[in-house]
């Protein structure tokens, strides 16, 4: 039973798309990891300078002091002490990279789904237009019913 339950597990994990989704996740998980860094590293500190010299991944307001009584010069001071605090720059980080992520994938989707136009259009535009007469052998539309040289009725007729 075991054997049995291990094959089907190799079957599926084995199978195209079970391979094409693990290496999309980790290629997800790398552009994650990019985007975190536009966002902390580029989009952030200027715009920090710009509202004020605000350094967003130290934008927190404390709820509870900790062992050391506040005011604390960063988070990471904040959170040695013990302090309970309310991270409002780390989450307008996670909201900025969100934003950045989505339109990174609806950049993607739009672009993915132009192709897919365009090759339906070209695949539409290769479809014939045009048949054989099965009787004079001359060129008709593909959707007539009756040739217009010789008049025989192709209504019967299997499509080529």
């Amino acid at each position: 039973m075991f054997k049995n339950i291990l094959s089907e597990f190799k079957k599926f994990a084995m199978r195209g798309n079970v391979m094409d989704m693990a290496v999309g996740i980790i290629i997800g998980a790398a552009f994650g990891k990019i985007v975190d860094s536009l966002v902390k590293d580029i989009i952030m500190p200027p715009l920090g300078m710009i509202l004020g010299k605000i350094d967003f991944a130290n934008l927190f307001f404390v709820l509870h002091d900790g062992s050391v009584p506040g005011p604390y010069a960063s988070l990471e001071v904040a959170k040695n002490a013990g302090a309970v605090t309310l991270n409002a720059g780390n989450f307008l980080n996670t909201i900025i990279s969100f934003i950045i992520v989505a339109f990174a994938v609806f950049l993607l989707i739009k672009g993915m789904n132009t192709l897919q136009a365009k090759l339906e259009k070209k695949e539409k535009a290769a479809e014939p237009t045009t048949k054989e007469c099965p009787y004079c052998c001359s060129q008709i539309p593909v959707c007539a019913i009756k040739c217009p040289n010789c008049t025989s009725d192709l209504k019967n007729q299997k499509k080529k």
